[in-house]
């Protein structure tokens, strides 16, 4: 999607109704939204969402969209404290057919050509790749192409593990569940070796994370126009 398109998709704000939500796992809770017949994204990218129901400081907050193109939801996720946000309290407290507003979607973290992929996701960066993986396995294009997911989670609690190892059944697509830093690099070493810059670096998680994993890349001769970041950012 161009820079234009994007910032058209910015200015455009849709209402969501809210159906329900569901904890993931102890601190992780998804978010279900009807998704109108017009609307439509890239797997991978993000969209501003904004409280509506009662007042509140900042109340606009970007979250990728979990769910593929090709559900008929709406799906955002996120980890909630036991001492949340004023924003992320407001969100505990939507009831069915409660709304709230949504720019975009926007950004350009997904796929865009058939080289080979590496998917590295730190905690909850898992929800770009549930877009992604999702998407691929709707439309039947995963065989034969090289696409990796590298889920790194110290507390392995591994969100959507069901989904994601149904996923590689289902497709060519391979996942790999790892709770030590040192573990990633190795797995990030083994598809660097094999495609060096004909590969694709995608990484998802919190920006400490992925800061340090785009520079162990780069420190590893990966070109920074082959990596692509999404930082998420607590609050």
């Amino acid at each position: 999607m161009s820079f234009f398109q994007d910032l058209f998709s910015i200015f455009k704000k849709r209402e969501l109704i809210f159906l329900e939500s569901h904890q993931e796992s102890e601190d992780v809770y998804s978010f279900l939204f009807e998704k109108e017949k017009d609307l439509t994204w890239k797997a991978g990218q993000y969209g501003l969402f904004s409280i509506t129901h009662k007042t509140i400081k900042n109340a606009t907050k970007p979250f990728s969209l979990a769910s593929a193109p090709t559900e008929n939801i709406v799906k955002i996720t996120t980890r909630i404290s036991d001492d949340p946000s004023d924003f992320k309290k407001a969100m505990l407290e939507l009831n069915q057919g409660m709304k709230v507003k949504m720019s975009g979607p926007v950004g350009s973290f997904y796929l865009q050509d058939d080289s080979p992929s590496l998917l590295i996701a730190g905690g909850i960066g898992i929800t770009p790749f549930r877009s992604i993986l999702k998407q691929i396995e709707a439309e039947g294009n995963g065989d034969e192409k090289q696409r990796k997911l590298l889920y790194l989670d110290g507390k392995k609690s591994y969100i959507y593990k069901d989904e994601l190892d149904e996923i590689a059944k289902n497709t060519s697509i391979s996942v790999t569940y790892l709770d030590s830093r040192d573990d990633l690099h190795q797995e990030m070493d083994k598809f660097n070796a094999l495609y060096k810059n004909n590969g694709k670096y995608f990484i998802a998680g919190p920006k400490s994370m992925v800061d340090s994993i785009s520079s162990h890349l780069q420190n590893n001769h990966i070109s920074k126009r082959n990596i692509k970041k999404d930082a998420f950012f607590g609050y």
